[in-house]
C-alpha cells in the first residue's frame, strides 16, 4: 500500500488512527501523499467501520480500539527514512557529505556575516551534517543557569546581535541571485536537555513583558525513549524537533542580527520545519550562503513567551540543492502534506498580508487558477497561523493542503 516510503508512511499511518476513529481530517493529510494508494486506503477504512460496528456490539470500545491494530496492519511507528523523498521536486542522488562540527572557527553569536569565510563549500545535491551544535550564548545555556543569568548573558551580547550559535556561512557553487535553494532535512537528533525561559519584563521581550516582570526558566530532560517530553507529572508533549533559525545571507554584504526573519528566510521559527520538509530560500547573493542554529525540540504556534524548547542538536542532516532561475520572491516551506507560504513583518496584519499574496501567487503560478479565485479557496481551504510573534519581525505561515486537490493534479503542482 505504501510502496517506497513506507517505513515514514507507517509512521503517519500510526498518528492517523485516531482521526479514523474521531474524523477523518488525519485519513485525508495521509491521501495527500502521492506515495499511498487512495483507493487501498477508503476500502480500508470502509471495512474498519464495519467490522468497529461490529467491534462495539459485542465487545464495547476497547474491542473496536484493539481492531484498528488488526485492521492496519502497516501503522507500525517508524523513523523517517533519509531517502524518502517527500516534496514535489524533482528527486536529486544524495551528492558527497561534509560534516561540520560546531567551534570557534565554525560558530558565531547572533549573526549571519557575510564576511566570514564559508565553514564548506558544497555542489548542488551534497549533504550537510551538523554534529554537536550548540546551544544559545555559544553554548553558554546549561541545565542550572538561572533566569538572571540568561538575562545577563543577552544583555551581554550587545545590540545588534541575537542569542544564537549560529553555524556557516555553507557556499554553494553556483548559486547566484534569481536561484532557489532548497534545504531537504532528512534527520534531525537533540541533545538530552532543554530549556523554555522568558526573560525579565525588562528586557522588554516576549508577548506580555509587562504582565510578568521577573524571568522564569524551567529545564526539561530530553531522552527521546517514547517521542514525548513530560512538562510535569500530568502533562506529556510531542518531541518534534527542528532548526528554528535557516537561512541565507542577505543583500549589503554586512552582518546582520539573527534575530529576524526576512526574505532571507532566518529566524522563521515555524514549527513545522521538522525531518521530511524542505524550505525554499531565494538566493541573495552570489554562493547562497547557508547559516543555520536555533534547535528547538519542540514549539506551539506563536512562540509567545519567547522560546521554544530550547536546545542543540546532536546531529542535524540536510540535503542542499540549487535550483537556478526559479522566480520567487519569498521563502515557502513544504512537507508531505502541505506547501506553507510565509510572511514577515513587524505588523502582524501585514505579515499575514504577505502571507495571503505569496498564497494567491502559488496558486496562480503552480495551480492555474485565476487570482479571484486563489483568493477564494485561500479563505475557504488555507489556514493562517502564527509561526511566531517574538522575533521583531512577526511571522505568518499558510498552510495550503495538498489533500484538497485531485491526485492526477496535485502531481503537476511542483515548486521548482
Amino acid at each position: 500500500m505504501f510502496g517506497c516510503s513506507e517505513h515514514w508512511l507507517g509512521k503517519r499511518f500510526s498518528h492517523a488512527l485516531t482521526g479514523f476513529l474521531t474524523g477523518g481530517r488525519a485519513r485525508a493529510e495521509l491521501a495527500a501523499t502521492d506515495a499511498v494508494d487512495t483507493s487501498d486506503l477508503e476500502q480500508r477504512y470502509e471495512s474498519f467501520l464495519v467490522d468497529r460496528a461490529s467491534a462495539l456490539r459485542t465487545g464495547g470500545a476497547a474491542a473496536a480500539y484493539a481492531l484498528a491494530s488488526a485492521v492496519l496492519p502497516d501503522a507500525a511507528p517508524a523513523a523517517p527514512q533519509s531517502d524518502a523523498w517527500t516534496t514535489t521536486t524533482k528527486p536529486v542522488a544524495l551528492g558527497r557529505t561534509h560534516v561540520i562540527p560546531s567551534n570557534p572557527q565554525t560558530v558565531t553569536l547572533g549573526l549571519f556575516d557575510p564576511t566570514k569565510a564559508p565553514v564548506a563549500t558544497i555542489d548542488s545535491g551534497d549533504v550537510v551534517v551538523y554534529t554537536d551544535t550548540w546551544t544559545h550564548f555559544l553554548n553558554k545555556l546549561q541545565p542550572g543557569v538561572s533566569a538572571d543569568e540568561l538575562a545577563a548573558l543577552r544583555k551581554a551580547g550587545g545590540p545588534g546581535r541575537g542569542v544564537h550559535s549560529i553555524i556557516g556561512p555553507i557556499a554553494v557553487k553556483g548559486a547566484k541571485p534569481g536561484d532557489l535553494l532548497e534545504i531537504r532535512f532528512l534527520g534531525l537528533q537533540t541533545i538530552n536537555f532543554g530549556a523554555n525561559f522568558h526573560n525579565p519584563g525588562e528586557l522588554h521581550t516576549g508577548s506580555l513583558p509587562d504582565e510578568f516582570p521577573d524571568g522564569h526558566v524551567h529545564y526539561f530532560k530530553l531522552d527521546g525513549t517514547d517521542g514525548f517530553v513530560e512538562f510535569s507529572p500530568k502533562i506529556k508533549l510531542e518531541l518534534r524537533p527542528f532548526q528554528g533559525t535557516v537561512g541565507v545571507a542577505p543583500v549589503g554584504g554586512v552582518a546582520v542580527s539573527s534575530v529576524a526573519p526576512g526574505k532571507h528566510a532566518g529566524n522563521i521559527d515555524c514549527k513545522e520545519l521538522i525531518a521530511g520538509s524542505s524550505l525554499y530560500i531565494p538566493v541573495q547573493v552570489d554562493g547562497g550562503l547557508v547559516y543555520t542554529g536555533d534547535s528547538h525540540a519542540l514549539q506551539g504556534d506563536g512562540e509567545v513567551n519567547i522560546t521554544a524548547i530550547e536546545t542543540a542538536m546532536k546531529e542535524v542532516r540536510c540535503q542542499i540543492i540549487l535550483h537556478p532561475k526559479t522566480a520567487y520572491a519569498f521563502p515557502m516551506i513544504e512537507t508531505p502534506t502541505h506547501w506553507l507560504m510565509l510572511g514577515f513583518d513587524t505588523s502582524l496584519n501585514e505579515a499575514l498580508r504577505i502571507s495571503l499574496r505569496n498564497t494567491i501567487d502559488f496558486l496562480h503560478a503552480k495551480a492555474g487558477l485565476s487570482r479571484n479565485d486563489a483568493y477564494g479557496l485561500a479563505s475557504l481551504a488555507v489556514d493562517f497561523r502564527v509561526s511566531q510573534m517574538v522575533d521583531k519581525s512577526n511571522g505568518i505561515h499558510a498552510m495550503i493542503p495538498k489533500s484538497i486537490f485531485a491526485p492526477d493534479f496535485r502531481k503537476t503542482i511542483v515548486v521548482a
